[in-house]
Parts: structure tokens; sequence; C-alpha cells
């Protein structure tokens, strides 16, 4: 029987499966060439827990936590100089770096690294050779690797999460109208006591065609309310669920329940001090104080302005072996589903904890902080040439 991650006392009657499904060749070698132990079948699949009750305990303790942006030599030189091109793929979302290896990264490099995920929102390395223990102990530098309680695990290496559509067709068949794995707009672990901040997600083989990821920003989707309406959001806490449902163990006749926390709806990024709009439609329950109605017309159109501003979001093409490192905190995504299936993809992922939300009224936005505001912009805010204060890095 296969032990809980966290908690021991968590068992379920699921026995460990030894050959679930097919690995691709490349995955496989490259899994038995960084030491991975496939011999009790892949992945590894901890037992889930059953009761809300339990999951609540699990990290449900304010834990302290550092960002290593806010570490970082703000002109990243350390970083830059040893690339060989650094590319912004738009103008406010998307870096793409070459001529570097994650694994070979010095702390200094990290740092910058952090802070330029928090800056760029994403930041992505191709054609990169790193293992998946390798990618747990970069993981470690920017937080607490998450060890899901729902999702199978690289053998020997809670913290590494498989990504694999072919499997998980399996339990949660997909097709062309519903679409299956992350193909809605989300951000990821919005219900943890301290979400998730950056995940980096290494993809060793994916589809010839198709399987591109998209990414929205929440510093520009902030910006893009006006002033007056950000007035009405900000310090604003909002309710937040998890992705899967539980029992509750008290009344387990009422069907499954959902994990909640509640967190501001406007938040601070640590490393910047920017301020981004946190909701995604898939996990922003409603807000805290108004009326279901009232909640449910304000959160749709903070929906539709994040996900419908194409100016503010990138799209990524995966080639194999590229890493994409990403901030839960000021984006969503999509994974889009547009090869149905019909090509293997598999890659390895690993989420760092972050701090507990924070919301700070005195924060500038993105736009401001850089000095990118055009005078609508600066009369919207009450701002006069010479007036605005120096927010930048």
């Amino acid at each position: 029987m296969a032990p809980a991650p966290i908690d021991e006392s968590i068992v379920d009657v699921v026995e460990q499966k030894k050959d679930t499904l097919k690995l691709p060749e490349s995955t496989r070698e490259r899994l038995i060439k960084a030491g991975v132990d496939l011999s009790e079948g892949y992945p590894y699949r901890p037992s889930k827990p059953l009761y809300l009750q339990d999951v609540y305990k699990i990290r449900g303790e304010e834990r302290e936590y550092i960002d290593a942006g806010s570490r970082a030599d703000k002109s990243k030189k350390n970083l830059f100089e040893a690339a060989s091109k650094v590319t912004d793929l738009t103008a406010h979302i998307g870096t793409e770096i070459e001529g570097l290896q994650l694994k070979d990264l010095t702390p200094e490099q990290r740092d910058e690294l952090a802070l330029l995920i928090a800056e760029r929102s994403v930041v992505f390395f191709r054609n990169q050779e790193i293992t998946p223990q390798q990618q747990l102990e970069l993981g470690k530098w920017f937080g607490e690797p998450e060890v899901h309680p729902q999702t199978p695990q690289v053998p020997g290496l809670l913290g590494v999460t498989v990504i694999w559509p072919d499997l998980f067709a399996t339990e949660r068949p997909a097709s062309f109208r519903k679409p299956g794995g992350a193909s809605s707009w989300h951000s990821d672990l919005v219900h943890e006591k301290q979400p998730a901040g950056v995940t980096h997600l290494h993809n060793d083989i994916v589809p010839p065609i198709g399987g591109d990821t998209l990414w929205a920003s929440g510093y520009g989707a902030y910006e893009k309310l006006s002033p007056d309406f950000r007035k009405i959001i900000d310090g604003k806490l909002a309710v937040y669920r998890s992705a899967h449902p539980y029992l509750d163990r008290e009344n387990p006749s009422a069907g499954p329940q959902f994990l909640e926390r509640i967190h501001p709806l406007v938040r601070v990024h640590p490393a910047t001090g920017w301020k981004a709009l946190w909701v995604n439609r898939a996990m922003t329950v409603r807000i805290v104080g108004l009326d279901k109605a009232e909640s449910d017309l304000i959160l749709g159109y903070l929906y539709d302005v994040y996900e419908k501003n194409v100016d503010i979001q990138v799209r990524f093409k995966w080639t194999p072996n590229t890493s994409v490192l990403w901030d839960n905190r000021i984006t969503i995504h999509n994974a889009s589903w547009d090869y149905a299936g019909k090509h293997p993809r598999h890659g390895n992922r690993v989420t760092s904890l972050a701090e507990v939300p924070y919301f700070d009224p005195n924060a500038p936005t993105r736009r401001q902080a850089l000095g990118l505001l055009d005078e609508e912009e600066k009369e919207a805010l009450g701002l006069i040439a010479g007036d605005a204060k120096d927010f930048s890095l």
C-alpha cells in the first residue's frame, strides 16, 4: 500500500501499480540515466486523503518565507552576462534565455532568475539537460516544494510531480469539446495557506504540433482596470478553493466538499512590490462581504479582463527538453489541448510554495514603478509631471 506523502495517518486501499502505462522510450531513458528507480512502476502514487479535515492539517501552519528575488542584484548582471541571448517575447510578459543550463546556475544567478521571473512573470529555457533531482534542488531555492496529496510523483522524489497527459486520460477521459488536463485558465494551489510561487515545468517530450501553453499577466490585468475600479477591489478578500473535493468527516453524507481559504483579491509581490490581480475562473469562489449576484458580476468581469486582453498574454511553443518557470502569484495559465492526445507528452513539475498573500495599499502598479504611465493614466491617478513617486527598482 502506498503511504501518504506528508501525513502517514492518511491511507487508502489503492495498491501501487507496477506499470500503469508504457513510458515513451526517450522519457524512460532520461529517468534511468538520472538514477530514478522504475522497478516498482511509474509514477509513484501517494495515498489520497479522503477527509477534508486531514487536508486542512497539511501545511496548515504558517512557515517563514523569504523570496529569493529580494536578495538579487537588480541589474541581474550575473545571469545576463552568462547568457548568450536574452529575448523579451512580448512587451509585458515572457522572456527567453539562451546559453545557460539551469542545473549549473550559481546562487547569485538563481536569485537573479527569481527576480526576473517576478518582473517578467514567466521565463523560458530550451535545450535543458536537467534531472528530476536537480529540478527538485532548484525548486528548494525558491521555496518549499509542494507535495500534492492528489498527484503522481517521480519514484523516490516527493515534490517532483509527473505531468503525463496519456496517464491522466486513462482516469479522466478528454475530448475535443471537453479538453483534458489544464485546458482552462487557472493558477496553481490557490487554496494553500501559503499558495504557489514559482513553478518549474520541464517537458522532455512534446507534440510536434500543438500543445502550446499560454500565460497572462496579473500585473497587466490589474493595470487594465480604471483607477476608480481598482479602489473597489483593493483590500477586498476572496474565497479560493482546491481543485479536488473531499468528504467532511463529521458529515460525509453532505457529499464532496472543497478546501477553502481566504486571500486578497489584489496582492503584492514581495520581490517587486507591484500590485497584481489574483483571480482565476476555475478556483476563485466569491468576494467576501458581497452578495452572490454582486460578487459574480465583479468576478466575471475580472476573469474577462485577465483572459481576453491578448496584449498582456504570451503563447509559447514547446520543444523537447524545455524548462519553463513562472510565478503563480502574478499569472494565470492555460495549456492548449489542441493536439487531442494524439502525440506523447511528458514532463516533471516542481512547485515552490511562497508567502501568505498580502495587500499593500501604497504599492505601485508595474507600469507606475517602471515609469511607463501615459498622460491619460497619470491624469486618472491624479499625478502630474514631477509629482509621481519614484517606485523604480
